[in-house]
């Protein structure tokens, strides 16, 4: 008798999916890579460009938070528990460290804490790719879109 079996989602697919979402406000992750996904953690690489800095010239909050929300979505997304399960924000945690600046090459990585029946828990890093310095660290707690058992 042959089993039924869903392939786990990984790398490509990841890259696939993050490719669909490239208009509208996720636009502005159109220059990220995705170097790995899957297992629950997804890693992404970026280079700073102007377009993703503030006054200052540097690495902007609101790219670091969209960083974050998405790159720990995706890994979410990988996880066994939860694996393709669409899922929506709850809480979203950033702790900025130091600043990046045009031309720097930053990497992403996220996994999964715990993933539920209802919440799913992340985690992510993002660090100079240079000098392996920390720039932030966050954490984001989404709500799965189960389906609903009808009783």
């Amino acid at each position: 008798m042959l089993k039924n079996f869903m392939r786990r989602i990984g790398t490509q697919e990841i890259k696939k999916l993050l490719k669909v979402n490239e208009c509208g406000f996720d636009g502005v992750l159109q220059k990220m890579q995705i170097i790995e996904a899957g297992d629950g953690m997804c890693v992404g690489e970026i280079v700073v460009e102007e377009e993703h800095t503030n006054p200052k010239k540097t690495l902007h909050g609101g790219m670091i938070s969209t960083l974050v929300d998405t790159v720990t979505t995706l890994a979410l997304f990988t996880h066994q528990n939860c694996e393709r399960v669409p899922s929506v924000s709850v809480d979203l945690h950033i702790t900025f460290i130091k600043a990046a600046k045009i031309g720097e090459e930053i990497v992403i990585h996220a996994c999964t804490t715990k993933a539920g029946g209802t919440l799913g828990f992340t985690n992510c890093l993002i660090k100079s790719k240079k000098n392996d310095d920390i720039l932030a660290f966050g954490n984001h707690t989404k709500y799965l879109l189960r389906p609903r058992k009808v009783k």
